[in-house]
């Protein structure tokens, strides 16, 4: 091999060995959450669960509803990405598929937060019947939803790209009617945080990553 030839290939082993140094010294991209984190978010979404399933037997908020009315939940796959799926190998044992993604479940979960979060924020803006009571109420329940976006993110610092007002319902009928859809979609709610506290549950166990 000439000198020039020498010289040239040990400038493009330099350039990778660059380059791949800096690729592992850049931002990590997060896949999943940390032990401290994922049980901050179990802590939370338990206070979520308490939260929503006071404000469903608050007779104030719901006035005259139905309580027995069906249920009404986000359109996020938050129950297919978030199931820990088994599969039956040739001895006919179940054993868990590796195909689970924390990230996607996750994902899902912060596109449920953005969709309940944008439900309640319109709804305390509608025509409501006692709204000096029923704002506060509704508001507690917003605050710990934040807390969850921001703690729960994937992203750097809590950041998320899911559009605030993502399927906000309108509530153009009347007082009563407005009620009973919002504790349908209460009722939902209530549904999908316990999937949630349980996808959670897995997560922390690390099954997933055996």
């Amino acid at each position: 091999m000439s000198g020039y030839s020498l010289y040239s290939a040990s400038c493009l082993i330099l350039l990778l060995l660059s380059l791949s140094w800096r690729t592992s010294t850049g931002l990590p991209v997060r896949t999943g959450l940390s032990a401290e984190k994922c049980a901050d978010c179990s802590s939370l979404f338990k206070k979520l669960l308490l939260n929503i399933s006071g404000l469903l037997k608050d007779r104030e908020l719901f006035h005259r509803i139905d309580t027995d009315a069906s249920v009404v939940i986000s359109q996020a796959e938050t129950v297919l990405a978030c199931a820990p799926t088994l599969t039956q190998n040739s001895t006919c044992m179940m054993q868990r598929n590796s195909t689970f993604s924390e990230s996607e479940c996750l994902g899902n979960i912060m596109k449920d937060l953005a969709y309940y979060s944008a439900v309640i924020q319109s709804y305390t803006n509608s025509d409501l019947r006692l709204p000096e009571t029923e704002v506060p109420l509704l508001n507690s329940t917003l605050e710990i939803i934040r807390s969850l976006r921001k703690s729960c993110s994937l992203t750097p610092n809590g950041e998320n790209n899911i559009p605030e007002d993502v399927g906000a319902p309108k509530w153009e009928n009347s007082s009563y009617e407005n009620r009973q859809q919002m504790f349908k979609m209460m009722k939902g709610f209530q549904v999908r945080t316990i999937t949630i506290n349980r996808a959670l549950g897995y997560i922390s166990s690390g099954d997933h990553r055996k």
